[in-house]
């Protein structure tokens, strides 16, 4: 089934899980600043829109298969998928390495997802899962470099202008790029502007960007675990080409200090890669202006290192 990423993809992926995902809730945060509480969403992430636009629109096109689908993903990609697979009432296989936390391992045989878990590294299990997809037919999804999952992500752009008519920005953390692709492509049609934020550690879009070319970095970050990808994706570059687009390179201590203060001021609980949107807008040389939304786009994180003593 060929598809592209362009404003009708996502207007598509709209029709496709409405009524299956939770409308973002916008907040005022402060002067000219809103939230989108995104980590409210199915699975805490913003990946549950694009794995049930993912599954939706193989199920409507008949080339969902019987054996369902499958992923390698121990994070919220993984949640997602087998959240999605779920409600389509296909199987899914997800492949971790076998020193994946168990707590995930457990909520993913919640959402019933068959869990296999294969060496040490990711690349070991997404060359399982791979080999996997071709013995056994099943429908093999990505963490974020497929279409249909950045046009699935890309519906909370217009849920926040409707929530927040006159916006002027958003400020979206970038991983693989999924989220991000899917955004700016949405903005891009309503001439809203968009801040990429990277951990400077953690850098793909940006180093693709002075590259001029998708490349391979390292990671190392205290958002390594949801903003990790090495590489970002074909589309993700080329929406951050577009007018209107700036990317940002942020701090760890930033991140870290974005993140509690979301916790010391709201009571808002999200993961580091989250909080790098915040961290973003508060590291700004100077202010971004008009109406802006800052993207919380995932709570799957351990709250305890905000609420232990002496911290």
């Amino acid at each position: 089934m060929e598809q592209q990423l362009d404003y009708a993809a996502v207007r598509a992926a709209a029709g496709r899980i409405a009524g299956a995902i939770r409308p973002a809730a916008v907040v005022p945060a402060a002067e000219g600043v809103w939230y989108a509480l995104e980590y409210l969403q199915h699975t805490g992430s913003f990946k549950a829109r694009g794995a049930r636009n993912f599954l939706a629109a193989h199920h409507r096109a008949g080339t969902l298969p019987d054996a369902g689908v499958t992923i390698a993903s121990g994070g919220n990609a993984g949640l997602a998928c087998a959240w999605a697979a779920r409600a389509q009432g296909v199987p899914a296989t997800v492949f971790l390495p076998a020193n994946a936390p168990r707590v995930k391992v457990e909520r993913l045989r919640g959402y019933g997802a068959e869990v296999r878990l294969v060496g040490d590294r990711y690349a070991d299990a997404l060359a399982a899962c791979e080999e996997f997809a071709a013995a056994s037919g099943a429908l093999a999804s990505h963490a974020y470099d497929h279409p249909l999952i950045a046009a699935g992500a890309g519906t909370l752009l217009d849920e926040i202008r409707a929530a927040l008519p006159g916006l002027d920005t958003v400020v979206v953390a970038v991983g693989g790029g999924g989220l991000f692709a899917g955004i700016a492509t949405a903005a891009r049609e309503h001439g809203v502007r968009v801040v990429a934020a990277e951990p400077e550690n953690s850098r793909a879009l940006n180093a693709a960007l002075e590259a001029g070319r998708v490349v391979d970095v390292a990671v190392d970050s205290v958002a390594g675990d949801s903003l990790g990808a090495t590489r970002v994706s074909a589309d993700a570059l080329a929406a951050a080409r577009y007018e209107g687009v700036r990317s940002v390179l942020v701090p760890d201590p930033a991140i870290t200090a974005a993140r509690r203060a979301l916790w010391e001021e709201h009571r808002i609980v999200v993961e580091a890669g989250a909080a790098t949107a915040l961290a973003a807008l508060r590291t700004a040389p100077e202010p971004l202006g008009g109406r802006v939304a800052v993207v919380l786009c995932g709570a799957n994180t351990d709250p305890a290192d905000l609420t232990a003593p002496g911290i």
